[in-house]
Parts: C-alpha cells; sequence; structure tokens
C-alpha cells in the first residue's frame, strides 16, 4: 500500500479516535463517566445477537444514501437531493406494493427497480441542468428536497391515504424483504446494501466507467482534453446517485416498514454526507462507516437507560468524530496540494 492510499485509510481511523477523544473530555466537563458511557454505546449496538441485528438494520439505508453521496462526489458534483429522492423512491415502491398483484419474487424486484428509476429521475433534473443550462446542482436539489418532501405528504393526506393517519395502505406480503435473521428486524435490503456497495468498488476500480467518474471528479478539464464526455459522465452520477437513494427509501419500505408515511425518514439522505465523508467515498469505507453511525445510535438508547446521558450528548460526540473528519480533509488537501505548490513556488 503507498502513501497517499494508507493515509487515505488511517486519517478516518483518526478522526473517530479523536473525536471519541474529545467526546470524553466533554462528558468528564458533564459530569458523566466516559468510560460508562462508551461502553453502553457499544454494548448497546454489539452486546447481543439482537443488538447486532438491529443495527445492521438501521445501518443499510445509511450504506445505500452514503453510497449516493460518495458517487456524486467521486463525480465532482455534491447530491443533495438525496432525502427527496428517498421519499420519492420510497412512494413509489409502497404504491406498487400495495396496489399491484404480482408473483412473490418478483413483485419486491419490481418495486425496487421502479423506487430506483423514480429517485434517478430526480437526480437527473440537476445533472442536466447543470450540463445545459449551467445552474448549480447544489440549489436545484436543495430545492427538489422540497418538491419530494411536499409532493408525498399531499399523497400521503390526500389521493393515497389509507386511513385516519397521513400514511399508504401496507404492502401486500408478496412484496415484503424476508427477514433473515428470525426475531430480529433485520431483512435481505441489508444484504443488497452489501452487494451493492461491493459492485460499486468493482466499477470504480476496474472499469473504465469508474475510472471516468474518478478522472471528471479530479479535473474535468484535463478529462475533457483526454477525450471524457465530461458532461455525460456528470449525467450518469447523478443519475446513479438519485438511482441509490431512490433505492434506499425501496428498501425501508419493503423491508422495514411496509408502508409510506411522512416521517418514515429521520434525515437519512443527509446523513448520507457524512458516512460518504467518513468513508472517503470508498464503497467499503462506506460501509464501515454506516455501521459507525449506527453503532452511536443503536447504542444511544442503552447510554441513556444504564449512564445517564442523554440521546443529544450522543449526537455531539457523533458531530465532534464529522468535525475531525472535515479537519483531516482540509489538512490533507493542504498537504497534497498546497505542499506541492510551495514547493514549486521556491522552485
Amino acid at each position: 500500500m503507498d502513501k497517499s492510499r494508507l493515509r487515505s485509510f488511517l486519517a478516518p481511523i483518526a478522526s473517530i479516535f479523536f473525536g471519541l477523544a474529545v467526546g470524553a473530555v466533554f462528558l468528564l466537563i458533564t459530569g458523566k463517566n466516559p468510560i460508562d458511557t462508551y461502553f453502553w454505546m457499544f454494548y448497546g449496538a454489539w452486546g447481543s445477537p439482537k443488538f447486532v441485528a438491529e443495527m445492521l438494520t438501521r445501518s443499510t439505508p445509511l450504506i445505500l444514501t452514503g453510497l449516493a453521496l460518495a458517487v456524486g462526489f467521486k463525480a465532482g458534483v455534491f447530491n443533495i437531493g438525496a432525502e427527496g429522492q428517498l421519499l420519492f423512491g420510497g412512494i413509489v415502491s409502497a404504491y406498487i406494493g400495495a396496489y399491484w398483484h404480482l408473483p412473490v419474487f418478483l413483485h419486491p424486484v419490481i418495486a425496487i427497480i421502479a423506487g430506483s428509476l423514480a429517485g434517478a429521475s430526480l437526480g437527473f433534473i440537476p445533472g442536466w441542468l447543470k450540463v445545459k443550462k449551467g445552474l448549480n446542482e447544489v440549489v436545484i436539489t436543495i430545492l427538489m428536497n422540497y418538491l419530494a418532501i411536499y409532493f408525498t405528504n399531499y399523497l400521503v393526506r390526500g389521493p393515497l391515504k389509507y386511513g385516519y393517519l397521513p400514511r399508504t395502505k401496507p404492502i401486500l406480503d408478496t412484496a415484503k424483504l424476508p427477514i433473515i435473521v428470525n426475531g430480529t428486524r433485520l431483512h435481505l435490503g441489508f444484504i443488497l446494501a452489501l452487494i451493492i456497495a461491493f459492485v460499486l468498488y468493482f466499477i470504480f476500480e476496474r472499469t473504465v466507467w469508474g475510472y471516468s467518474i474518478k478522472a471528471v471528479g479530479f479535473n474535468p478539464h484535463a478529462s475533457r482534453y483526454g477525450g471524457i464526455d465530461v458532461n455525460k459522465v456528470i449525467v450518469f452520477s447523478m443519475l446513479l446517485s438519485g438511482g441509490l437513494a431512490g433505492m434506499a427509501g425501496s428498501i425501508e419500505i419493503l423491508g422495514l416498514h411496509h408502508r409510506f408515511y411522512g416521517q418514515f425518514s429521520p434525515g437519512y439522505g443527509f446523513d448520507g454526507i457524512m458516512v460518504a465523508l467518513i468513508g472517503r467515498n470508498n464503497p467499503i469505507g462506506v460501509v464501515f462507516a454506516a455501521i459507525l453511525l449506527a453503532t452511536i445510535r443503536t447504542g444511544s438508547g442503552l447510554v441513556q437507560l444504564r449512564a445517564g446521558v442523554s440521546k443529544e450528548i450522543v449526537w455531539v460526540i457523533q458531530a465532534l468524530i464529522i468535525l475531525f473528519v472535515a479537519v483531516s480533509y482540509i489538512y490533507e488537501r493542504f498537504f497534497r496540494f498546497g505542499k506541492i505548490n510551495l514547493q514549486k513556488g521556491e522552485g
């Protein structure tokens, strides 16, 4: 392993360590025992097979939204609309799961494909506007988040409302993703998320398309000079990013909630930004980053119960980890580019 790869591997680990260390100081200042806090945090996620299954269940949407953001970041585009794409994919899958009558093995496949296409459609629009009209994809994707949020809220309060609460009809049994560990909520969606991560890793490391995406993200002008169709790569990356976010919503509905309601996502689309940052936009790193965040969140309940530490403090610890990850990014960019420029200037 060369020095750059080793540094990219060690930087997020060091960031996590420093975040936990500063979090321990913060806990001491507030009069809490950091050893007890961290013990119950990790025990609450890893202390029993049921705890592990619950943690992996919570990591599933984080993996997929992290992958969605990582694809965009690799190509140098910022898809901040993953939350809206997730919601759009979720409601399309909920509709197909509830109203379409299909064979048991085909039903979830069709629902997931449809949900992914729904998310991809919301990713395509800002990508197309960026390359054709020069519009900023960050602004467009943020605006499209509101479009998806209000449109899905309208559907569950109007045409697709089922019962007294704003939610859709439950999906049919044929559309449900099977549970893979009896007595838990862990479903097949977790395995699908892992497969998608390994497929993306292969694409980035072993295919021309993966090389093109990374090249465009690193330097679009040099890529265009080298014969890469930069516009096509940007649109494709936004399509793929939106599709992965839509798939995250589909799998959450088909595997866990079994119906769509407005608050089924606590912000997974935005959490994907954190996951992609910690995972350094590497699909395998994204999996581990998602498991880390799921560990913190799953264990927070036991931390509150056994250590007397509020969930808000756990969120502060998570924020500290993200802060140190961001600092490591800034330092690495200075080290890799700033130092080179200084040496050139001295020459």
